[in-house]
């Protein structure tokens, strides 16, 4: 029990202090659940981060209800989404409530564009997080470059690129491994 309250803090105070989306989390919940806590190894954070990806919605709810999986099954589940989504709810609900009695505040924009400034910077982190476990060869530098170059330059939609990089994967990556 004792755990799984520690894993609903964990994820709720994740929630609680991230902004910029999911992506922005990444390197929150990395540092908690791999770094901190021990749950999960560099690899298995990875392996449940590129799992993900391939799920429609957010990153870090998707990421949030597999670590949560991983550590206690079902209500680990249900208890990291639970952890992960209600502060944003609640913010939502208080921004709403008196948003629009404020937008025009200088100082509160000023506030909102210094949020959205530091917003790049946490998905760059998530970027180098990742890298950390990623496996330095030719091939890959060349995979990540041309995934890059498809998606920036070409404007190839995203989910293109992971399908035919799921898909060389396996067909050409996958019989190496014995």
């Amino acid at each position: 029990m004792n755990k799984l309250y520690t894993m609903f803090l964990s994820f709720l105070k994740i929630g609680a202090f991230t902004f910029g989306g999911g992506y922005a989390m990444v390197p929150l919940i990395e540092a908690e659940v791999v770094e901190k806590r021990k749950w999960l190894t560099a690899e298995e954070f990875v392996d449940i981060l590129v799992i993900s990806q391939t799920f429609p919605g957010a990153i870090a709810v998707n990421t949030s209800i597999f670590i949560g999986y991983k550590i206690s099954g079902i209500v680990g589940a249900v208890l990291a989404l639970l952890g992960t989504i209600l502060p944003s709810f609640f913010i939502i609900l208080l921004v709403v409530s008196f948003f629009m009695q404020f937008r025009e505040n200088h100082y509160v924009d000023l506030v909102f564009k210094g949020i959205g400034a530091a917003v790049p910077a946490m998905v760059l982190a998530a970027v180098f997080s990742l890298t950390k476990s990623m496996k330095k060869s030719y091939l890959n530098i060349i995979i990540i470059s041309l995934s890059v170059a498809s998606i920036s330059l070409l404007h190839v939609h995203p989910v293109i690129v992971i399908l035919v990089s799921g898909m060389y994967g396996y067909f050409f990556l996958g019989r190496k491994v014995e």
